[in-house]
């Protein structure tokens, strides 16, 4: 089984490159993030053409979240089993998670996986920072409150978190802002000291493998990026995983990719076998 997770930065603006990256990579579920779209505009025709099933949680130009699963996609869950608060700033992003598309979970094929699109954070000790926190704790909560690390499950999404110096191309450069602070990083520690692992890092330690890259000032070529989309799984799903890689090349051509790269984990076999481009870097 072929898992994935890619924030998509609009899937109106990237469905072809989505598509796209369905057919070369095979993945039998993918979780999405940044859709930009409201429920009535989610593109079913399409992941129906191509095989899939699509579960959408959005708000319309901000946000939201998304999974599409050719394996089945039951017992869907959006905001922690909550209707969304009104939001007293509809056109203001990032300082009210709990009114924000931002989680939707689903079961797959056996396998409950959660998509999360995490507040940015913007600055530290700013008000959209603690926003950040208070939505962290917001998912620690509903993992103690309706989950256990026994079953099997999947926390895929944007994190909006690089959770070790490792995952920064310069530690030094992104000192003291958001995404690196140690309140972010206890959040993220928080929720693998619940019973999560780092999929990525089961089979990865090397530095240098991002997820993310700046559009601007040639950052994606330089390879000046963070790794903050991740993949967690409970131990049972971690002792199945065979093979993690980050589509890099997905980042690349037209039409213009998301700023983002796919992360993929298989289970038990490796799945569909695709060249990520990272031997270019």
């Amino acid at each position: 089984m072929r898992i994935a997770t890619w924030n998509v930065n609009s899937l109106k603006a990237r469905l072809d490159k989505v598509t796209w990256w369905l057919a070369r990579a095979k993945p039998d579920v993918l979780l999405m993030q940044e859709t930009k779209l409201a429920d009535p505009d989610a593109p079913l025709d399409a992941f129906r053409a191509a095989g899939y099933e699509l579960a959408h949680h959005g708000q319309g130009r901000w946000n939201g979240v998304a999974i599409a699963s050719r394996v089945g996609l039951g017992e869907v869950i959006t905001n922690f089993g909550q209707p969304l608060r009104p939001d007293p700033t509809p056109d203001v992003a990032d300082d009210e998670p709990m009114a924000e598309a931002r989680m939707i979970a689903a079961v797959c094929d056996g396998i409950r996986v959660v998509s999360v699109y995490a507040p940015n954070g913007r600055v530290v000790d700013s008000p959209f920072y603690h926003a950040k926190l208070g939505w962290f704790e917001r998912l620690a909560r509903w993992f103690g409150e309706t989950r256990v690390p026994t079953e099997p499950l999947v926390l895929g999404g944007d994190f909006n978190v690089a959770p070790e110096d490792a995952d920064v191309w310069d530690p030094a450069a992104c000192h003291g802002g958001t995404h690196v602070s140690d309140r972010e990083r206890d959040a993220f520690a928080r929720l693998c000291r619940w019973g999560l692992a780092d999929a990525y890092r089961l089979r990865h330690r090397e530095p240098g493998r991002y997820t993310w890259w700046d559009y601007r000032a040639g950052h994606f070529h330089k390879n000046f990026g963070m790794r903050i989309d991740h993949l967690l799984v409970t131990a049972g799903i971690a002792k199945r995983v065979v093979a993690a890689e980050i589509d890099r090349e997905a980042r690349k051509g037209k039409p213009v990719p998301s700023d983002h790269a796919p992360l993929v984990i298989d289970l038990d076999t490796p799945g569909s076998p695709f060249d990520p481009g990272w031997r270019t870097t």
